[in-house]
């Protein structure tokens, strides 16, 4: 089974202990890691999504190394070229990905991306595919609970779909 979380303080609280009891549990980081957050980040979680900075990829490879553990990333694109967002941009995710992948050895399975709000997903989704395509990745993440069906049509293999499932959170 396979699970996500936002937060990884929330996700050490409910997941921490179960995931010593199945061991076929599988858990993402679908929400932002800050880099002084990696080394929690690569103990409890099998999958993050959003790597979107050299410091992260240096910091996540130094706490693979510490726990002799692997875990599958994604390269957080952004794709909108929106400055309030994180994520490497187009024109430099070759650089990135290879920066990840030839002096890190880390194992990027696929991109990410989050469009522009109120924007014409599609467009972006189709920016992503063609992107990993050219990276020879097989994984896409993208599309959340207003966009997923277009996400799909345009090959993402994980989706977000928090709210559509739970409902929308109630922030304390």
């Amino acid at each position: 089974m396979h699970f996500g979380e936002n937060k990884i303080q929330e996700a050490e609280i409910k997941w921490q202990n179960k995931k010593k009891l199945y061991r076929n549990l599988k858990l993402h980081m679908v929400g932002k890691v800050q880099s002084n957050k990696a080394k929690k980040a690569v103990r409890l979680f099998d999958y993050i999504h959003s790597l979107d900075n050299k410091k992260l990829a240096d910091k996540i490879y130094e706490s693979e190394k510490e726990f002799n553990k692997k875990i599958k990333l994604f390269i957080q694109v952004n794709v909108g070229d929106e400055n309030q967002k994180s994520g490497i941009l187009i024109n430099d995710l070759k650089d990135f990905y290879n920066y990840c992948t030839k002096n890190l050895f880390l194992n990027i399975i696929g991109l990410m991306c989050i469009p522009p709000h109120n924007s014409d997903s599609e467009k972006y989704f189709k920016l992503l595919k063609k992107a990993n395509d050219e990276l020879n990745l097989k994984e896409l993440s993208m599309g959340m609970s207003a966009d997923y069906e277009k996400a799909i049509l345009h090959g993402a293999t994980y989706l977000r779909l928090g709210t559509a499932i739970l409902g929308n959170r109630n922030i304390t």
